[in-house]
C-alpha cells in the first residue's frame, strides 16, 4: 500500500504533467493565430510573441 507522501508525489506528478501539455496545445494555438504572452517579469510588464518561446 503507498504511503500518503507517494500518493501526494504521484498526483504532483500528474499536475505537472497536464500543466505542461496544456501550455504545448496553447502554444501551439496562439503560433497559429499570430498571438502572444503577456508576463508580469519583477512588476513589470511583458509582451512576448508566441513564435519566439522554444519549447
Amino acid at each position: 500500500m503507498k504511503s500518503n507522501s507517494q500518493k501526494n508525489t504521484e498526483i504532483r506528478d500528474q499536475i505537472k504533467k497536464g500543466l505542461d501539455l496544456t501550455f504545448k496545445k496553447l502554444l501551439q494555438l496562439k503560433r497559429q493565430t499570430d498571438g502572444s504572452f503577456v508576463f508580469s517579469v519583477n512588476g513589470k510588464i511583458k509582451k512576448i510573441k508566441a513564435a519566439d518561446i522554444t519549447e
